[in-house]
């Protein structure tokens, strides 16, 4: 399927599932990228920025960030200290970013990191802001993530999304019991994308997609399917988790898996609430369903990233 055409002086670096895509906004009043990768990734986060395709030598007047989450702030500092940007992050994310607060920030208490940043620029919901000579309405989306922002370009109907929706879903939501509000405002979230005129997606990870309508019904599915059924928002959110340390480490030690669940907290925590079995039980549990997935696979003694 051909690729949904964009602004001349907008590029879409489409990374994977450890690196959030990188979107490019040029303009003679300076240059702008929004999300900057996981941390392992920073060298060719770099190096793309830097191609002729990217920013081609010239300079970097601003990195922007829909949310902070590891995937998505991990090139940050690496790309703060390579081009002298100030660093521009929502609103409500400056809070967690001052304090590095590596609990709500998903860091060490999910086996994620990042390099701390300074900030220099706080983004507000409702907003606009001249990005690449366009103009880009920052619209608050909680859900994934309370302090997140899809940013909305009228003009040429683009959504740049974030995690707040892709082509199938949307980041994983926290169960109602650990965070009550995380549901009800990840509904809250795509009711208010359902009345944007929108005709292309830029998503935090995929390929840019048109179909904008149908995507919205199928993550409001799920939304109904997991406010049916905290279980299963928990193991969703452990699934992807777990792939996102195998996409990093790239193999696992199969008979390490026990130990991993039982030292890293938000395993802990979730097992502790919802399933009540050993760390071995719950690794096998888990390794199963990313099988059934085709997420991962055994390999000689480990588990291996599909």
């Amino acid at each position: 399927m051909r690729a949904p055409a964009l602004p001349p002086q907008m590029r879409v670096f489409v990374r994977d599932w450890l690196s959030a895509n990188n979107v490019v906004l040029k303009s003679r009043d300076g240059h702008v990228v929004i999300d900057s990768g996981y941390s392992r990734h920073v060298p060719l986060t770099l190096a793309l920025i830097a191609s002729r395709q990217g920013l081609d030598g010239e300079p970097l007047a601003r990195l922007v960030n829909t949310h902070c989450h590891s995937d998505h702030m991990g090139g940050n500092a690496a790309l703060a200290r390579a081009y002298g940007c100030p660093i521009a992050i929502p609103e409500g994310e400056a809070p967690l970013i001052a304090r590095w607060d590596t609990r709500a920030l998903l860091l060490n208490y999910a086996d994620q990191v990042a390099d701390p940043f300074d900030v220099g620029e706080i983004l507000h919901p409702g907003s606009t802001y001249r990005w690449g000579d366009l103009d880009w309405q920052a619209l608050a989306a909680p859900g994934h993530d309370a302090g997140a922002l899809v940013f909305y370009n009228a003009e040429h109907r683009i959504l740049v999304s974030g995690d707040a929706l892709w082509e199938n879903g949307y980041g994983f939501v926290m169960p109602r019991e650990m965070d009550p509000a995380a549901l009800p405002a990840t509904r809250a979230t795509l009711e208010m994308l359902a009345v944007l005129d929108v005709h292309v997606v830029i998503p935090g990870h995929g390929e840019p997609f048109c179909g904008y309508n149908a995507a919205l019904d199928r993550a409001l599915a799920r939304t109904a399917a997991f406010e049916a059924d905290s279980h299963r928002v928990a193991r969703h959110a452990l699934k992807v988790l777990l792939t996102f340390t195998l996409l990093d480490r790239q193999r696992m030690p199969l008979a390490g898996l026990p130990a991993f669940v039982e030292q890293v907290p938000i395993f802990r925590d979730f097992n502790a609430r919802y399933f009540g079995v050993s760390p071995a039980d719950l690794a096998e549990r888990l390794v199963r369903e990313l099988e059934r997935a085709g997420a991962a696979r055994r390999d000689r003694g480990d588990l291996v990233a599909a």
